[in-house]
């Protein structure tokens, strides 16, 4: 059997030139998304490859109408391939039923993760040019030294029926942060 599958970015965007695309190429069923492919979830097509069984083909119009990136288009053609289904994409003329194919597929691989391991490369790169220079990573400090200071002698100080003056809550209102934020430096010390 042929699986159909298209998506649109936007809700404006109109699925039936994909839809007729699929139908002229004799899919059986046909599932249709109408989200941005940044979207994590796309319930037409986790049907799609819910249904998708060995010896079926897996029809699209174009590759990006398949993957939000390349890693999740070659992680998706992976899936597809260890359920034995064969990735059909109409407009571009693949068909990984063929050697051809397959080696399109293999070539997109390494392309990615060649990708990855640039982009991993550049990012250590930086952040030692940047701890050279003095630069640190991270987000600033929600309290000053002396800020923490205060909010642990704060938590610290007993009234006088032995029990804490003052609640992490209160703390947190007279230094203008979350308690969690409080929390998290009394935990520290």
């Amino acid at each position: 059997m042929r699986i159909g599958y298209g998506r649109v970015s936007t809700r404006d965007q109109n699925p039936d030139a994909q839809e007729d695309a699929l139908r002229e190429a004799n899919c059986g069923q046909i599932f249709v998304d109408k989200a941005s492919g940044k979207l994590a979830s796309r319930p037409e097509l986790d049907k799609a490859l819910m249904v998708a069984r060995e010896g079926d083909e897996f029809v699209i119009t174009k590759l990006d109408r398949l993957g939000r990136s390349l890693k999740n288009l070659i992680e998706l053609s992976e899936r597809l391939q260890k359920q034995g289904v064969n990735l059909v994409v109409l407009h571009q003329a693949i068909d990984t039923s063929t050697p051809q194919g397959r080696m399109f597929f293999h070539i997109l691989g390494a392309v990615a993760e060649f990708e990855r391991a640039l982009t991993a490369e550049r990012t250590r790169d930086g952040l030692a040019a940047a701890r050279a220079r003095g630069r640190v990573g991270g987000r600033k400090a929600a309290l000053k030294p002396r800020q923490a200071e205060l909010a642990q002698q704060m938590y610290d100080e007993l009234g006088d029926d032995g029990k804490r003056k003052h609640t992490v809550q209160d703390i947190a209102e007279q230094l203008g942060v979350a308690r969690t934020t409080i929390y998290r430096y009394l935990e520290r010390n």
